[in-house]
């Protein structure tokens, strides 16, 4: 199950997991749109693609609500 991450890693953003706007890695290194697109859609941590991260709402967000901890590293 994936974590869904809170924040943006480069910019802190807030990123939802019931909100579009999250790319991740196959590590779920998380970033959001716009800065995914000034990596061009590479990870700077594993040089993997950024892909679309799918939402969590309703039902399973309630049972299965995103990560707090914030991954920004400044």
């Amino acid at each position: 199950m994936l974590e869904m991450r809170p924040d943006c890693e480069k910019c802190g953003r807030d990123l939802p997991a019931n909100a579009h706007g999250a790319f991740i890695c196959s590590f779920e290194c998380t970033f959001c749109a716009n800065c995914a697109d000034r990596l061009d859609e590479q990870c700077p941590n594993c040089g993997g693609d950024l892909l679309d991260r799918p939402l969590r709402e309703g039902a399973a967000l309630a049972k299965f609500p995103g990560s707090t901890v914030r991954k920004y590293k400044g």
